[in-house]
């Protein structure tokens, strides 16, 4: 194998890089300061309840089985997906149901029940977010912007202008829909990237095609399992993952990066890929004078992503207003991102999301008991809001706004674990406890990222959804494969 290259962090980005580079005949260790693979998505086990932390949607499949067959194997002998129908419901305050479906005609019925124009109008918009996606893939998702060549071009100048990115995602909406819940249903598509329909553009509106036309996917055993199967997968390939070391300081030699100090000290890499979040790694592990380009004044200036709340709820109960994927949406939408964005606190009416798994999958809880992932968008961490004061209080609250929607009993569960932004911040180092780094509230941030290779650093480069080509599951595993893809490009040549 050749080259030495070290991979900080085990999450999706720094796995599907580790694969690829070792499939290419590179030489990879990757270090994990939690003691367990999977970054923000970790798996949790308690009193016969499985959950998954972390990631719960799975979309673009092909994403994932890319990491596969370009290490020549099959997904399916490392882990399985299977597609859910409907994808997700969607229960709004006065108790209209919409479920997510593949079946446009079905989709029609449903919004039609509420909003006839609305659903006029509905296959015009999902045949504008099909094109959406294609345009997003052709010309932005599936290539390194490395050089101003790649980002300032002609053809480049005119996929931009075709996804009119200074439309906000909420004002596309509005040229198609006019139903609160219509607006409300599909505007949840920014939070996918930690943002607001308010203030994202409208390339997100391709979310549309890709939940109900793509699919929405579960994995078998859990969400983690995709994670098993990556780690199995490197494993094989060569790859050496050590978890429970920390990373304290990248260090820089001439400019150029020399290798990692560890708790377990010093480890040379010609190479060093971050997988984890660009501020934080910057601002922790770079000292000041190999960082001008990303100096702490610059990185005040970067918006963080929205976080989140998870309440994980293992309660002998079962639900049959629950789907795998339910949402409950407030009566209004938009003072939510109000709360999160301006404010900088918890929404006083907010949305709140479930992953029931065991829906699709007997055993992830005890006979008629049910797993639930709970998640209520919140705000990055600052001043304006603590939660050493405000977990228990507001955690009582979320199961409260349940309860009023039907979900009762939650607050005699079995297994009861919240997870707040610090907590977050803590276990991955998630600059301001953001979830997808950040945000997209703006053309500069959703298409100007902070680049993957380092501009302060020879052979610094960076994977995760700070950077190109963003924030998601997918799209962070996609970070790496084209990461992984042009660097063993370099040290193979």
């Amino acid at each position: 194998m050749r080259g030495n290259v070290i991979i900080i962090g085990a999450g999706f980005g720094g796995l599907s890089c580790a694969i690829r580079l070792a499939s290419q005949g590179v030489q990879v260790t990757i270090l994990e300061r939690q003691q367990h693979v999977g970054g923000k998505l970790q798996q949790i086990e308690r009193d016969g309840y499985h959950f998954d932390r972390g990631p719960s949607t799975i979309t673009m499949p092909s994403t994932f089985r890319s990491v596969f067959d370009h290490a020549g194997v099959a997904m399916e002998d490392y882990v399985q997906l299977y597609e859910l129908e409907p994808r997700t419901r969607n229960i709004f305050a006065d108790g209209t149901v919409v479920d997510l479906s593949g079946n446009r005609g079905w989709m029609k019925e449903q919004i039609a029940a509420y909003s006839p124009e609305d659903a006029a109008r509905y296959d015009a918009f999902m045949d504008e977010s099909a094109a959406l996606y294609a345009e997003a893939n052709r010309h932005f998702l599936g290539k390194l912007l490395l050089s101003p060549s790649d980002k300032y071009n002609l053809q480049m100048l005119r996929s931009l202008l075709r996804v009119r990115p200074t439309v906000k995602l909420d004002k596309l909406l509005r040229s198609y829909f006019q139903h609160p819940h219509t607006l409300a249903m599909f505007g949840r598509y920014a939070t996918y990237v930690g943002s607001s329909p308010y203030q994202s553009p409208s390339i997100f509106a391709m979310m549309g095609h890709v939940e109900a036309e793509v699919g929405i996917y579960g994995v078998k055993g859990g969400t983690y399992q995709l994670i098993e199967g990556m780690t199995r997968l490197a494993r094989e390939k060569g790859v050496q993952i050590i978890t429970g070391t920390e990373v304290r300081q990248i260090v820089v030699r001439n400019g150029k990066v020399a290798g990692v100090d560890t708790d377990q000290g010093f480890r040379e890499a010609d190479q060093v890929v971050a997988n984890g979040d660009v501020l934080s790694v910057n601002r922790l592990l770079l000292a000041p004078e190999h960082r001008k380009e990303m100096s702490n004044a610059r990185i005040r200036k970067y918006e963080p992503s929205i976080s989140g709340f998870v309440t994980l709820a293992g309660v002998r109960r079962q639900y049959d207003a629950l789907l795998h994927h339910t949402v409950f949406f407030p009566e209004r939408y938009e003072p939510e991102f109000d709360h999160i964005f301006r404010d900088r606190k918890m929404p006083a009416d907010p949305t709140i999301y479930i992953c029931y798994s065991g829906y699709s999958e007997a055993g992830m809880a005890p006979a008629g008991a049910s797993n639930l992932f709970i998640l209520v968008n919140a705000p990055y961490l600052s001043d304006s809001w603590n939660w050493e004061q405000q977990t228990e209080r507001y955690g009582a609250f979320v199961l409260e706004q349940l309860a009023a929607r039907g979900i009762t009993g939650l607050n005699e569960s079995d297994v009861l674990i919240r997870y707040t932004p610090r907590d977050i911040e803590r276990d991955t180092l998630a600059h301001q406890g953001s979830i997808y780094g950040i945000s997209s509230n703006s053309v500069k941030q959703t298409f100007m990222r902070p680049g993957n290779r380092s501009k302060d650093v020879q052979g610094l480069w960076y994977v995760g959804g700070t950077t190109h080509p963003g924030g998601g599951t997918p799209i962070v595993t996609l970070s790496g494969q084209l990461v992984g893809e042009q660097l063993a490009s370099e040290i193979l040549r």
